[in-house]
């Protein structure tokens, strides 16, 4: 692979046996208007993107920012479309493309009432166990803490990531953090279809915002916590915290467990129009006799790099566990899991039999605080983690496990939320011994610029501070391990399980976990063997 090109997008899935709807039906259903005839056509799916488009499926145009979706309707119907979906404005623009047009209000808003008709996945049809977790930091841990637990209890399962996508033991990289509706709903048949038990599925606000998982009602609904974050999507804290709260109405979700480590997850508790109970680790919580008073505590019992030993005690009894990476809000995150399948109605006896038997819980965290070094020499971390919060969380689990010095590589993401910049900034500095400053995803803006702002914000937070600016990341890492000896760690945030970057819209191919073996490897230290799945530009 080369470095300019991109890595292949992964696919869109679908049922293997699509379903065979009447067109006529979904019009009397859902249309306001219908332009042509619809009798007698069959459909078998519905997507938002021609570009995933397949012989039978129909085409919603959606408006957007610079153009409407229904320009693409002629291209929609040349890959075998047999009808579009659109507003008043898009049935105008694709009144030429030949096909039936179905005239809805607002097709976004309508996306997952169609799809789940379409794939026949919604309220009341026969579903796997569905698990939804939201919140900023936290979620993606938690969902595949979900799985990680499920599979040791011997359930088939599915798992909606922003890592990873799984399917009864498939493996497929994510687009987004939670698919689009139509997406979410065919992955949800596919899933069916291949009698997985139980789905965790990661459920991020924008997800709410824009539909995303409109047409399907969870039975356990999580929240992990609130911090700053996606200010570049929400005018503001609290726009951003209503917009996670829908998750915990009825016609979303039966019943919630929620994290009262942050003072949001009281707020949740109040505000929320289903049965819920708590979960608290007083340790690492705001307000530790809140989370005392949870109807589940947590008690971190030991951390070592290889994870973090924890006691879970509430209404059904204790349990004494470890989850297989560093730090107290990973055992949160854990116990969060554990309560949401106890919830979910799995026997508590079941669990706890299970992790006994496996020695803890036995997950894979893509990219959560992920081990990459060998047994001698610098630990090195690398995480996806990209706000202040979770810099804090982590580098404090860090700290704990290093007998040495800390050493903190990071950068910031462009065109997104740059008001947490100065925080990223500081949170970094005040908990590292070393700071090293370095691009992440720079998109369309100048990364030299995003770095001034990164190393003006630590030296302001402290002047007397060791920082440093490498640039690029494949710089940074060996500068790093060229700081750091055997007993200390370096922690590298930020680009987690992701295996590119984006520089002006080009995803560049590119591991962190394989340029910080790289670099170990140059220093004289030993490594684990490499998971890469394809091979570094520069090797033969």
């Amino acid at each position: 692979m080369s470095i300019e090109q991109q890595p292949s997008l992964p696919p869109v899935l679908r049922p293997a046996n699509p379903p065979r709807r009447e067109l006529s039906e979904l019009a009397s259903r859902f249309a306001r208007d219908v332009r042509g005839e619809v009798k007698g056509i069959i459909l078998t799916g519905i997507t938002l993107a021609t570009a995933d488009l397949r012989p039978g499926e129909a085409f919603v145009a959606i408006k957007g920012v610079n153009r409407h979706g229904a320009e693409f309707a002629s291209t929609a119907a040349e890959k075998g479309a047999v009808a579009i979906i659109t507003d008043e404005a898009g049935a105008e623009i694709a009144a030429s493309a030949g096909l039936p047009v179905l005239v809805v209000d607002d097709p976004r808003g309508v996306l997952g009432a169609l799809s789940a008709w379409v794939y026949g996945t919604g309220a009341g049809e026969p579903l796997p166990l569905l698990f939804a977790t939201t919140g900023t930091n936290g979620k993606t841990s938690v969902s595949h803490l979900l799985e990680g637990i499920l599979d040791q209890l011997g359930v088939v399962t599915g798992l909606s990531s922003t890592a990873e996508r799984h399917i009864a033991g498939e493996v497929i990289v994510s687009r987004l953090t939670t698919p689009e509706a139509s997406e979410m709903h065919a992955l949800l048949a596919l899933m069916r279809e291949r009698d997985v038990e139980a789905v965790a599925v990661e459920v991020s606000a924008q997800a709410l915002s824009r539909h995303r998982v409109d047409g399907i009602r969870f039975d356990v609904a999580g929240f992990t916590n609130l911090s700053h974050d996606h200010l570049d999507d929400y005018a503001d804290m609290e726009e951003y915290f209503e917009a996670k709260l829908p998750l915990f109405r009825p016609d979303r979700a039966v019943r919630g467990v929620v994290c009262l480590d942050s003072p949001s997850g009281s707020v949740v508790v109040q505000r929320s129009e289903i049965p819920v109970v708590t979960v608290g680790t007083p340790s690492i919580a705001v307000d530790a006799d809140a989370a005392a008073g949870a109807d589940w505590v947590v008690v971190i019992d030991d951390e070592r790099t290889s994870g973090t030993t924890f006691t879970l005690t509430g209404p059904a009894g204790t349990l004494t566990t470890t989850v297989p990476v560093i730090g107290p809000h990973m055992a949160a995150n854990a116990a969060l899991a554990i309560v949401m399948l106890l919830e979910g109605g799995y026997a508590w006896d079941r669990i706890v039999s299970a992790l006994h038997r496996d020695g803890g819980i036995r997950a894979h965290l893509p990219g959560r605080t992920q081990l990459v070094s060998g047994e001698t020499g610098p630990s090195v971390f690398v995480d996806f983690g990209h706000s202040p919060d979770a810099f804090e969380k982590t580098l404090a689990a860090v700290r704990r496990v290093t007998p040495g010095k800390v050493l903190m590589l990071f950068g910031a993401d462009g065109d997104r939320d740059a008001s947490k910049r100065f925080d990223m900034a500081r949170t970094a500095v005040e908990g590292s011994d070393i700071l090293v400053v370095t691009d992440h995803h720079p998109r369309h803006e100048d990364p030299d610029s995003i770095r001034a702002t990164l190393v003006d914000g630590a030296r302001r937070a402290r002047p007397d501070a060791e920082i440093h600016e490498f640039s690029p990341p494949e710089a940074a890492i060996v500068a790093a391990v060229g700081l750091v000896g055997d007993g200390d760690s370096i922690l590298w945030a930020g680009p987690g399980h992701q295996d590119y970057r984006d520089i002006r819209g080009v995803r560049t191919p590119y591991s962190a976990r394989e340029l910080a073996r790289r670099a170990l490897r140059a220093a004289g230290w030993p490594v684990p063997d490499s998971s890469w799945p394809v091979p570094y530009p520069d090797e033969d």
